[in-house]
């Protein structure tokens, strides 16, 4: 049997090569000597520097490439966890070994054959190197959270302070932290701006590294960093940190303002004023309704909405904007409820609410007793088994039932306390809508008409030149007792359909019904 050819492979984690154990150099020195004492013929060689704890690393896709693309090579590396140390790439070798397309890995450190016992020996490390890298990978996070639950910094120290690696913390430098203070104290004045503090800094020899000014930006980070007051950052979240702050909080709000003041926010001019726009579709053909200004022949000025036509081809006409709030307006009248029938609702709803308080107090007591009865009961069943008074399967079987038992009572006290509140909720909501309804069908705020119009109408179109949507069943019911209980009306009009109750609420006067009686 012909002796197979090799490809060399040699990776690193990092670019660094201060935290590598074994570089890339060292790697091809050691393995070109194997390849020299063992006589074997080497193709190519392939060196990467990337991590292997995800897939995706392009020299070993090559490497991999030109592998399945022949037959009977081998591969000569320094390690397997070289080769791979996720589960993609390391399955791709095993696969090729399978398939034949591999027939030789060659380790310095590792020793390997083609055989069942080889791959499993091949899977065992490569397990190892996945385990390595995941655990080290939960070990950082952990670590991380401890420190930060200690108040430690996490990485270099940002200027004003130094690393100090006995107490494995920050503290303020000794000169650097005097120059931040003073840099504040001269911004709170309210007389820098951010390149004049820039400047400031420099005849303090605070600059960059090449000896010019720090940036704007550099300076916005200096003026905005709470680690001078004590806060230790990690992610996008803040915490409390262990180590002495350099400023005040009282300096730092200062600073805060005087940089909240001179910021310029961008604002986009408005250029038109078109409250209803973006509310309607077109009843015909379903495109956006546009609006726009117009002047009528006498000079008046004014503003009117149309369909804006990119669907096609639409006959429907413009419509004055005083005569499509109009109608927005009387179409909002329909569901409106008299101020005394609300008055009574909200009183009402406010007396079941009572009443529910009430009743809930006392059912979520009995739930939390029963809770606090189970989890004593789970206490002492840990106890007896500890104890030895009760073997290990009666004790799983028993602890098993608690925990359900105990699961069931908390979910149903959550959903008991969740319906609790949200139960009358929804309803004083919508009578309130039924009051706003009222208060916007006589006033002139044509942008709180179009956000209530979104909120609780469905399907806002304009045909005909006139506005069309629906609204939910409750504002439907609504609707339709507005043709009993007459707004306009000095005695209320109220009919037979209404209750005595719905009755007595209409007004003082006389009860006339539709048939005038």
């Amino acid at each position: 049997m012909n002796k197979p050819k090799y490809f060399l492979y040699a990776r690193k984690s990092t670019e660094d090569d201060d935290r590598q154990v074994m570089s890339i150099e060292a790697q091809l020195f050691e393995l070109r000597e194997i390849a020299r004492k063992e006589n074997l013929e080497i193709l190519e060689e392939f060196q990467e520097s990337k991590s292997a704890k995800t897939p995706g690393r392009e020299v070993y896709g090559e490497m991999m490439a030109r592998i399945e693309s022949m037959d009977g090579v081998g591969i000569l590396a320094w390690h397997p966890d070289r080769l791979a140390r996720n589960s993609i790439d390391g399955g791709r070798i095993i696969y090729a070994v399978d398939t034949r397309k591999v027939v030789s890995l060659r380790f310095p450190t590792f020793w390997f054959e083609p055989t069942p016992q080889g791959l499993f020996m091949l899977q065992v490390a490569f397990g190892q190197s996945k385990y390595y890298s995941d655990n080290l990978s939960e070990n950082i996070k952990r670590g991380v959270r401890q420190k930060l639950r200690r108040g430690e910094w996490l990485n270099r120290a940002p200027f004003g302070y130094q690393n100090n690696p006995r107490i494995r913390n920050i503290e303020p430098h000794p000169t650097n932290a005097r120059i931040v203070r003073l840099a504040y104290e001269e911004y709170a004045k309210g007389s820098h701006t951010l390149v004049s503090l820039s400047q400031f800094l420099a005849d303090l020899n605070v600059m960059t590294s090449n000896g010019t000014p720090l940036a704007k930006v550099s300076i916005k980070r200096l003026l905005t960093h709470r680690v001078y007051i004590g806060f230790v950052k990690h992610g996008q979240e803040w915490f409390d940190g262990n180590f002495e702050p350099i400023l005040t909080p009282a300096l730092f709000e200062a600073v805060q303002k005087v940089v909240a003041g001179k910021e310029r926010p961008r604002t986009r001019k408005v250029k038109h004023d078109f409250p209803l726009v973006g509310l309607f579709r077109c009843g015909e053909c379903g495109g956006m309704i546009s609006a726009q200004w117009a002047v009528n022949r006498w000079g008046t000025k004014y503003r009117y909405y149309r369909c804006s036509k990119k669907r096609g081809r639409c006959s429907q006409p413009y419509v004055r904007e005083a005569d499509l709030a109009d109608k927005i307006k009387a179409r909002l009248q329909t569901i409106s409820l008299c101020d005394r029938y609300t008055d009574w609702m909200l009183a009402k709803v406010k007396e079941w609410e009572r009443e529910e308080v009430e009743v809930s107090q006392s059912e979520v007591q009995n739930l939390s007793d029963n809770i606090k009865a189970s989890e004593e009961r789970m206490e002492k069943l840990v106890s007896a088994y500890l104890d030895g008074d009760i073997p290990k399967e009666m004790y799983l079987k028993r602890k098993d039932v608690l925990m359900r038992s105990l699961a069931a009572l908390q979910e149903k006290k959550k959903d008991f306390e969740r319906g609790r509140k949200n139960r009358v909720e929804p309803l004083r909501e919508w009578i309130l809508d039924m009051k706003q309804a009222d208060f916007l069908s006589q006033s002139d705020d044509l942008y709180q008409i179009k956000s209530f119009v979104q909120k609780i109408g469905t399907n806002p179109s304009v045909r005909d030149k006139s506005p069309h949507f629906g609204f939910p069943t409750p504002s439907q019911f609504a609707a339709t007792r507005r043709d009993f209980l007459s707004a306009h009306s000095a005695t209320p009009l109220c009919g037979t359909a209404l209750s005595e109750l719905e009755v007595s609420i209409c007004g003082d006067g006389g009860i006339r019904t539709l048939e005038g009686r």
